[in-house]
């Protein structure tokens, strides 16, 4: 059975030094995939060198964001599968069948980074814990927030351009995204190498707080409520322990006790509008849904899953599923 074709999409910004690699990589592994460099404005040879090497190349005339860069390739892709992945080399070419082998009984598949692949201590701390507050939101054990190694349904992706921020922080939208909707996702470990050459373009407290306003604004758009009640719930709190006090010390019931009380009623009403608005949108997008994979399938990936992944040290299926992958050759 002949596989769908396969988009890899890799957003390049100043990577003249490292991008021929990894398009020469990619070619050889899987000669048969559609390769997409979009040059963010780079002021080097980056899309010459991603040329010599084999790939599309799209140039943005100016630098517009990572998370553009990524967008524009979406627009442009021809495969039914698309693979999105970083230009300084970190991600191995070689895992790429790891993560297509889950498709398509998963919607979106993500690389998940080890502590050791994490480009820094602080960012790995920053990216715990975003992951944490993600999982919160989502209803769903998010592994790795902000992995820029994935592969998604090309018509899943291109639904969700809209979303898309312009910014390093489209990981996070996606991901958010894809989970709040209703669809499938799964995590799969990947070893990040670290980067040769360059410096990295994402800065922890700029970026940090974008990430945090981007989970607070999916999770508003997908599930209001679980941010609405929370603070709600805490301004009653507040109210009752400030009412109890005052009663307590002087006997009356404070200004303050009911303006936190009626603060508190206020944002749940908010919280109950928000979450009609939030259906009624959902019900508009019904008919755009895909359909869902069939159980055969379904019941094959989890065969594969059951034989592969039982013990933590295993590896991911082989990619020997995919044509021209290392152990096909």
């Amino acid at each position: 059975m002949a596989h769908p074709a396969v988009s890899v999409i890799i957003p390049a910004y100043n990577e003249a030094e490292s991008i021929g690699a990894v398009v020469g990589a990619i070619r050889a592994l899987y000669p048969d995939f559609e390769i997409i460099v979009i040059d963010d404005g780079s002021r080097d040879e980056t899309s010459a060198a991603a040329l010599a090497a084999g790939a599309k190349v799209y140039a943005h005339p100016y630098n517009i964001g990572n998370g553009a860069a990524v967008k524009s390739g979406i627009r442009v892709a021809e495969g039914e599968y698309l693979v999105m992945m970083d230009a300084d080399g970190q991600h191995d070419p070689a895992e790429i069948g790891t993560l297509l082998a889950d498709l398509p009984a998963y919607d979106m598949v993500v690389g998940a980074r080890t502590l050791r692949g994490q480009a820094s201590l602080g960012r790995a701390v920053g990216n715990r814990l975003y992951s944490w507050f993600a999982s919160y939101v989502a209803k769903f054990p998010v592994q790795d927030l902000t992995s820029g190694f994935r592969a998604i349904k090309a018509d899943l992706a291109k639904s969700f351009l809209y979303l898309l921020p312009n910014t390093y922080s489209y990981p996070t939208t996606i991901t958010l995204g894809v989970l709040r909707s209703g669809r499938s996702l799964k995590y799969v470990p990947i070893e990040a190498r670290p980067r040769k050459r360059g410096s990295s373009q994402i800065k922890l407290a700029r970026d940090g707080a974008r990430f945090f306003m981007i989970i607070v604004r999916i999770c508003t758009l997908y599930s209001p409520m679980r941010v609405f009640l929370p603070v709600s719930f805490s301004m009653f709190l507040l109210g009752l322990g400030w009412y109890l006090h005052t009663f307590l010390s002087d006997g009356r019931f404070t200004n303050m006790s009911a303006l936190l009380f009626t603060t508190s009623i206020v944002i749940f009403m908010m919280s109950l509008v928000s979450e009609q608005i939030s259906q009624m949108r959902f019900e508009r997008r019904g008919s755009e849904r895909a359909r869902p994979v069939p159980l055969d399938s379904v019941k094959s990936q989890a065969g594969r899953d059951e034989q592969a992944g039982r013990d933590s040290t295993s590896a991911p299926a082989p990619e020997s599923a995919w044509p021209n992958s290392p152990s096909s050759s």
